[in-house]
C-alpha cells in the first residue's frame, strides 16, 4: 500500500513533455532556415555550372559543381574559356574593385570614428551654452532620410570637380554621424570623472585628456563602431554608383552591379555574379565571425537595440 502511494506521488511530480520549449526551438530552427536559405542559394549558384544551372533549379545542391566561376570573377579565365563554359564573356576586375573598396571603407572608418569621438566627448563632458539643445537638434538628423541629401551632395561634389575621385566618394561620410556620436556619448557619460579630474590637476588640456585618457579606455565601443561602420560602408552602393563610376575608383558593389547589367543576351550571368558576390562578402563574414561577440556585448552595454 505504501509502495503504491509512493509510486502515484512520484508519477504526479514527474515532469511532462516540455512542449513549449520544443515549439520554441522548432520556431527558431524554422527562422534560421528561412534566414540562411538565400545565402545558401548564392553559394549553390556560385559553385554551379552555367549550362547546368537552370536544368537543376529545384535542387538544393550545386549543379555540375565547378570552381570556374571564381576563376572568372578573379579575372583568371580567358574570353574563349568563359564563352565555352556558357558565361557572358564579361569580366570582373575583382582585385582592383577590392582595393578600391578597402580604400573607400578604410578612409571613412578612420576619419568618421575620430571626428565622432571628438564630438561625442564634447557633448558628454565639455560645458558650453546650449549644449543639450544642440545635441537634440543634432540627433534630429537621424530622422532625415539619407536619400534627401544625395542631390545637394552630388551638386556640391560636381562643382568641386571631385567626380570619379576618392575624395568625392568619401566626403559626405568623412565627418561624424548622429548615430556614432550618440553611441559614443552614451559610453563617455559612464566613464569615471575622477580619472579626468586627476589628469586636469596634472595640467592636461581637454584635448590631452581626450587623447591620452579617454580614447585608450574606450577601445571596445570604438572597435564596435568601427565594425558597424565598416559593414555599412562596404555594402554602400548608391553614392559610389553616382560619384565613382570610372574603373580606377569603382568599388565592389558598383562593379557587381555593372557586371550584372552588361550581359548581352539579356539573361544575367548568375553564376559569375554570385561567385563575385560570394568573394565580396568574405571580408565582412570573417570580421563578424571573429568580432561579432564584441558587437553584441558593446551594444548591450550602451543600451542600444
Amino acid at each position: 500500500m505504501v509502495e503504491s502511494t509512493t509510486a502515484r506521488a512520484s508519477a504526479r511530480h514527474r515532469p511532462g513533455v516540455p512542449w513549449g520549449r520544443i515549439l520554441a526551438w522548432a520556431a527558431l530552427v524554422l527562422l534560421l532556415v528561412i534566414t540562411l536559405l538565400p545565402f545558401w542559394v548564392v553559394i549553390k549558384t556560385a559553385f554551379s555550372s552555367q549550362r547546368a544551372l537552370f536544368g537543376a533549379a529545384g535542387s538544393l545542391l550545386p549543379a555540375d559543381p565547378t570552381l570556374f566561376n571564381f576563376r572568372r570573377a578573379l579575372g583568371l579565365a580567358s574570353l574563349e574559356e568563359m564563352i565555352a563554359a556558357g558565361g557572358s564573356g564579361q569580366s570582373l576586375n575583382f582585385l582592383l574593385y577590392l582595393r578600391n573598396s578597402v580604400i573607400f571603407t578604410g578612409l571613412i572608418v578612420v576619419f568618421q570614428i575620430f571626428f565622432s569621438a571628438m564630438a561625442a566627448y564634447a557633448f558628454a563632458r565639455l560645458k558650453f551654452p546650449g549644449r543639450n539643445l544642440i545635441f537634440l537638434l543634432y540627433l534630429a538628423a537621424l530622422m532625415v532620410p539619407g536619400i534627401v541629401l544625395f542631390i545637394p551632395n552630388f551638386v556640391l561634389i560636381r562643382q568641386l570637380g571631385w567626380l570619379n575621385t576618392f575624395q568625392g566618394m568619401v566626403a559626405p561620410y568623412l565627418l561624424m554621424t548622429p548615430f556614432a556620436v550618440f553611441f559614443l556619448r552614451q559610453f563617455f557619460l559612464s566613464l569615471p570623472r575622477e580619472l579626468e579630474e586627476a589628469a586636469r590637476l596634472d595640467g592636461a588640456s581637454p584635448f590631452g585628456i581626450f587623447w591620452r585618457i579617454v580614447l585608450p579606455i574606450s577601445q571596445t565601443p570604438l572597435a564596435t563602431l568601427a565594425i558597424l561602420t565598416t559593414i555599412n560602408m562596404w555594402n554602400e552602393y548608391f553614392w559610389p554608383f553616382l560619384v565613382g563610376r570610372q574603373e580606377n575608383v569603382r568599388v565592389l558593389t558598383v562593379g557587381l552591379g555593372i557586371f550584372q547589367s552588361q550581359t548581352p543576351q539579356g539573361v544575367p550571368d548568375w553564376t559569375g555574379l554570385m561567385a563575385g558576390t560570394l568573394l565580396s562578402i568574405i571580408p565582412i563574414f570573417l570580421l563578424l565571425l571573429f568580432l561579432g561577440r564584441r558587437i553584441v556585448d558593446s551594444l548591450a552595454f550602451s543600451g542600444l537595440k
